[in-house]
């Protein structure tokens, strides 16, 4: 299967089915390398089945994946971990094991694709945490002890144990006050800079479609029904999508957007 240099992941004609009901007919997506996408939807419409058929934890019922080069359908096992090497994925609240210390889930993975010596493995998680704006002690905490926006931090930072290409998000900021819901898309967005990520990022957070995202992929009877920079979105004439993105709480983070974008200005300017 054939890529383009700027296209990290390429789906086509993606049908995914439960029980009879289907929840994807011939999806089509593509996402561009280096940039933050967003991925939104009313409730149904397949938002994390999307992600977690295009990282491989579901079997379509047909379609292709182009994830990094690899078939992620029709290739071997090689492709596949191939290209499960190359990504992170944060799951919803940070899936984190609940019996491992927040060091220990980042060397999960590092154990899983290599074999490196112990004090090797506890640098590169102690790296990794600071990366994320932990403490060091965070370190040797387990889940329990950390609340939510912690743990989504601790999360991200196990995702970034490979030094992935791509990074995968589900419902990131879910569960946060606007105030950690802020920082999370700040600390997303400094790290897609600093590291040349590309970001695939399921959520219904208003705010962070206005903060951080390149594109916005709409889902909406049973595939992609528009995809594009937010301001192209705006006149879309489906329903959802004019309810979506004009209601009141559009409107909040549309001013909340604005204002920021007047004091980053201002801040320039002084």
């Amino acid at each position: 299967m054939s890529m383009t240099k700027d296209v990290a992941i390429r789906v086509r004609g993606l049908v995914n089915a439960f029980d009879g009901f289907k929840v994807h007919d011939g999806l089509d997506l593509d996402v561009m390398r280096g940039e933050v996408l967003g991925v939104v939807g009313g409730s149904g419409t397949g938002k994390s089945v999307l992600l977690r058929t295009i990282i491989g934890l579901n079997q379509p019922q047909a379609g292709s994946i182009d994830l990094l080069g690899s078939d992620m359908i029709g290739g071997d096992d090689a492709a596949r971990r191939n290209a499960r090497q190359r990504i992170g994925v944060l799951f919803q609240d940070g899936a984190l094991f609940s019996s491992l210390t927040v060091a220990q889930n980042i060397q999960v993975p590092l154990k899983e694709f290599y074999k490196l010596p112990d004090d090797l493995l506890q640098e590169i998680a102690a790296a990794k945490i600071r990366m994320v704006g932990l403490p060091d002690s965070a370190g040797g905490k387990i889940p329990s002890e950390l609340s939510g926006g912690m743990r989504k931090r601790a999360g991200l930072a196990r995702a970034l144990a490979l030094d992935p290409e791509v990074v995968f998000l589900d419902e990131p900021t879910a569960g946060l006050d606007p105030i950690g819901a802020a920082a999370f898309d700040t600390l997303v967005r400094d790290l897609q800079k600093a590291l040349g990520l590309t970001v695939f990022m399921v959520t219904h957070d208003l705010d962070s479609l206005y903060a951080i995202c390149d594109r916005i992929a709409v889902l909406a009877e049973k595939k992609v029904l528009a995809v594009g920079p937010l301001p192209s979105l705006l006149g879309h004439p489906h329903p959802w999508i004019q309810e979506y993105f004009h209601g009141p709480r559009a409107r909040a983070a549309a001013t909340t957007a604005e204002a920021a974008d007047a004091a980053g200005s201002a801040a320039k300017e002084s």
